[in-house]
Formats: structure tokens, C-alpha cells, sequence
């Protein structure tokens, strides 16, 4: 798993708890309906949609873009090939 997902999953267990990101529980609930994939799997997807919005705020010195972190997460299992 890469690191900065790595370091994400912490981030990402929050948002499946918070009533601000439901749309991160209903993700994850999604992705849990395709065969083969288990919860572990399932939570390094959303992080890496995260590390990719992170990873673009960062780089073009903006806010963080909520819309462009839930289209990532609508496109989830298929793993987005970032920019």
C-alpha cells in the first residue's frame, strides 16, 4: 500500500463515522457489494481518492475541492488514474 494512503486511513475512518461525509460511508458500502473486495481494500480505495484530491490542492494551491473528492469516490472500484 502507498505510504500517503497509508497515512490517510485514519482520516478515512473518521469520515465513515461523520454525519459531514455520508457520502464516504455510501462509497464504502458500495464498493463493499463487488465481489472480492473486503473492507481493508475497500478503505485504501477512498484513501487514495483522498491522496489525489489532497495531492492536487496541493499542487494547485487551492481549497479543497469536495465535488472533484466525491466524483473520485462515484468512479470507485475503478481506480481513478489521477490527472
Amino acid at each position: 500500500m502507498d505510504e500517503a494512503v497509508e497515512k490517510l486511513l485514519p482520516a478515512i475512518e473518521e469520515q465513515l463515522s461523520s454525519p459531514e461525509t455520508p457520502y464516504v460511508k455510501e462509497a464504502f458500502e458500495r464498493i463493499l457489494t463487488e465481489p472480492d473486495i473486503e473492507e481493508e481494500e475497500a478503505k485504501a480505495m477512498l484513501a487514495f481518492c483522498l491522496a489525489d484530491e489532497v495531492e492536487a490542492m496541493m499542487e494547485e494551491e487551492r481549497a479543497f475541492d469536495t465535488n472533484r473528492y466525491q466524483m473520485l469516490l462515484s468512479l470507485l472500484p475503478i481506480m481513478p488514474e489521477g490527472r
